[in-house]
């Protein structure tokens, strides 16, 4: 498969930016925004060559691009720490000392994993059309902070500051689900392209 099948349509194809178009509320013409801005540009462009050393080889490609189960291997890792961490958001609704353990450690787990996560995310990115690669910019942004937050929550609950770690959680949480729509996005025109 060629990586033309990873481009993804420009933003009227979802109409995203037309304001005729049925759907044209807030998020998709703020989504056609990101995929025309051009002073996304220059992150794009430095983004752009270590990303694409992850899929050099052939067989890299074929792997994170899904060929043989017809899904990103990104689909599936991103899992991982996302639900780990939503998990301890669920936790930290319990005042009990086993729940705040427990939501520590899932909280580290999903530290732990996002590494993978973010790997398999550029890979993907690296074969992506110029206006998703502008939303996968703004998408990764999200999500990098979504895991230095939640390094501060950990940092914070092992100190013993659990409100504090608690707090951080939640802003975690609310910066994985602006970055998880911006995903959604880049994901759904994916689809749309198979």
């Amino acid at each position: 498969m060629s990586s033309d099948a990873m481009h993804l349509p420009q933003p009227d194809s979802f109409n995203a930016g037309d304001p005729g178009a049925s759907n044209s509320g807030l998020y998709p013409r703020l989504l056609g925004a990101l995929e025309h801005a051009g002073g996304l540009d220059r992150y794009v462009d430095a983004a752009a060559p270590a990303a694409q050393r992850l899929i050099v080889r052939e067989r890299a490609r074929r792997l994170f691009h899904g060929d043989t189960t017809g899904i990103p291997l990104h689909i599936i890792v991103k899992d991982l720490p996302f639900g780990a961490w939503f998990m301890a958001q669920f936790l930290d609704l319990f005042p009990d000392p086993g729940s705040r353990q427990a939501a520590t450690r899932l909280v580290a787990l999903g530290l732990a994993s996002s590494g993978a996560a973010g790997i398999t995310g550029w890979a993907e990115w690296a074969m992506a059309d110029r206006p998703t690669r502008r939303v996968g910019i703004v998408h990764a942004a999200a999500n990098g902070m979504a895991v230095l937050v939640f390094f501060g929550s950990w940092c914070a609950r092992v100190r013993g500051r659990h409100g504090i770690g608690v707090g951080l959680g939640r802003v975690g949480g609310a910066l994985l689900v602006i970055g998880g729509f911006l995903g959604g996005h880049m994901g759904r025109g994916r689809a749309a392209r198979a």
